[in-house]
């Protein structure tokens, strides 16, 4: 009897067990406070760096913008055999003849003269000419000629940025406090070069 007692209590002690849930351990509060913080420093690490890069790409990204545009115009001037101009962001610096009248204050513009008194836009302004990129000065008021050559508008030889005592554009970005600008140089008044460099910016 006893022997069949105890036989029945095992097996209902066996069937109880079946039927509980396993016994699970979840996170204790100080695991999830000691994970919450270890995600804040990598956060904080990473945050700055990923903005760096950031405004980095922006402002490579514009200053290929304006090497991009000085090429459509030299093109666009050797396919037409006429004058083109790449736009200054002065109305002051592209003059107030046919094409700088055009160009008014498109920084980067690109506008070909189709007749004496019309001017046609070839390539709209530069788009990456926005904050946090910016313009440190004016950018040069450029005209290639049917020879695919750049000139200074009243200027006589090809232009060049060391002559000229400036680049022909200046970007850069306040927020990065190294290589904060790319300047954009054409030498003998074909050779387009750009150069990063670290200074103020306005």
């Amino acid at each position: 009897m006893r022997s069949l007692k105890s036989t029945i209590s095992r097996v209902r002690r066996r069937d109880h067990a079946a039927f509980r849930p396993a016994n699970r351990r979840g996170f204790t509060l100080v695991e999830l406070m000691v994970t919450v913080a270890v995600a804040a420093i990598l956060l904080t690490i990473a945050v700055p760096s990923f903005n760096r890069i950031i405004n980095a790409n922006r402002l490579s990204t514009a200053a290929n913008e304006m090497v991009g545009a000085l090429n459509v115009a030299r093109m666009e001037a050797i396919k037409r055999n006429g004058s083109v101009q790449f736009c200054s962001n002065s109305a002051t610096n592209n003059t107030s003849d046919t094409l700088g009248t055009a160009c008014g204050t498109r920084a980067g513009a690109v506008y070909v003269q189709t007749s004496a008194a019309t001017a046609t836009q070839v390539r709209a302004s530069v788009a990456g000419l926005t904050p946090p990129v910016v313009l440190h000065g004016n950018i040069a008021a450029i005209r290639y000629h049917g020879d695919g050559l750049a000139y200074a508008i009243g200027g006589t030889g090809p232009y060049d940025s060391t002559t000229a005592g400036a680049p022909l554009a200046d970007l850069c970005v306040a927020a990065l406090s190294s290589n904060n600008h790319i300047q954009i140089n054409i030498a003998a008044g074909s050779v387009i070069t750009t150069t990063t460099s670290t200074g103020t910016c306005p």
